[in-house]
């Protein structure tokens, strides 16, 4: 086992220590230079650090000074050893500061520090943004935009993304996976799952970590992450060290939300990402999605393997057709109760279907 050696902010000269050493004998200096026979400009220059202790001086002030030559000669050594690891702790520092400078452009630095990822000192900050981004060397952030995941954010035409950000919380949230062990996962307890995440749903008590704590039960990574600034996303699905993984901002503090995200995710999970464990999928808010990317075949199923998890087509669609369908609360809290799921989950697939967000209802969409 190696101990790291503290670099000290200065070095000390034993010159600093002789001076004191001469005090304590009640020499003056002009008296120490003529007992030891050197020139008092020499002794005054070896006080001020200006000249090194020789083997010869050394032997000189163990004479007059009791004090062992192999002392003045480790000292010596030490401040030398000082010297030279302050020098390059420096120039290592004006490297990291160069690099930092170059790097800052690429990473969501406000949101970064906000989440305390950030220290401020360049040499630290350079080395968690390569853990971070899964990178050896900074330079390969310049391009990683360029990927076709994120590609689609650097051509989009809403104003209330970037790119940057976005691939920044992204990683993050990968980073934080890896730090998290699950279970094996096996795609064939799916439909355990779903109904194990619907009963939690609609009990509606400790949702977050009820949810959290069953998916990793089935092998299957959940990281809550807060969103930062130009970022919208809702949610994140990748494969992380051997199983999926689930990335969710919980933007909004609404069951109907939570639970679609958490599905629609779970939809990219089970259709998409168990035959291609390369793949990313990153869904922003619908009002921030590119019509393109909405209507992709992925999204589809991601979006119907959500709707048909949370309530079947044949449920629904007989619901729909009621001639109360959505008009009042007992209407909904009554179809809730026969589908065995939360009535804000109901409440919220009806605003969705009649585009209409203004159903007033005292039913509360709150997560508990």
């Amino acid at each position: 086992m190696t101990t790291k050696k503290v670099v000290p902010s200065f070095a000390t000269h034993p010159g600093t220590i002789l001076v004191d050493e001469i005090e304590a004998n009640n020499f003056s200096q002009i008296d120490f230079a003529k007992m030891i026979d050197i020139k008092r400009s020499l002794l005054n220059e070896i006080i001020k650090g200006k000249r090194n202790i020789t083997a010869d001086l050394a032997i000189l002030f163990e004479k007059a000074l009791g004090i062992d030559a192999e002392y003045w000669l480790e000292a010596q050594k030490n401040y030398e050893l000082d010297k030279a690891r302050i020098e390059a702790k420096n120039k290592q520092q004006l490297e990291a500061i160069e690099v930092w400078n170059v790097v800052k452009d690429f990473i969501p630095t406000s949101f970064y520090k906000k989440e305390k990822i950030l220290s401020g000192n360049p040499q630290y900050d350079n080395e968690i943004i390569k853990e971070i981004y899964d990178v050896s060397n900074l330079d390969q952030l310049a391009v990683m935009k360029l990927q076709p995941v994120y590609t689609r954010f650097k051509k989009s035409t809403k104003l209330k993304t970037d790119v940057i950000n976005i691939m920044g919380w992204v990683k993050l949230v990968q980073f934080k996976a890896k730090d998290v062990t699950a279970p094996p996962f096996n795609q064939e307890n799916q439909e355990m799952l779903v109904a194990d995440l619907r009963e939690i749903l609609t009990k509606n008590k400790d949702v977050l970590n009820k949810v959290q704590a069953k998916l990793h039960e089935y092998g299957i990574k959940l990281i809550y992450q807060t969103k930062g600034e130009k970022t919208p996303i809702d949610g994140v699905s990748f494969w992380s060290e051997g199983n999926p993984a689930i990335g969710m901002t919980l933007r909004h503090n609404r069951l109907d939300n939570f639970a679609f995200t958490l599905f629609h995710e779970l939809g990219h999970v089970y259709e998409h990402l168990i035959n291609n464990n390369t793949a990313e999928f990153i869904d922003l808010d619908i009002k921030n999605e590119e019509e393109e990317y909405k209507n992709s075949v992925e999204e589809k199923q991601a979006n119907t393997f959500a709707q048909t998890s949370l309530i079947k087509n044949e449920d629904w669609e007989q619901y729909s057709k009621n001639i109360h369908f959505g008009q009042s609360e007992e209407s909904i809290k009554a179809f809730a109760k026969k589908v065995k799921i939360h009535p804000s989950i109901v409440k919220g697939r009806v605003c969705f279907t009649l585009n209409d967000y203004r159903l007033f209802t005292k039913i509360s969409h709150d997560i508990k």
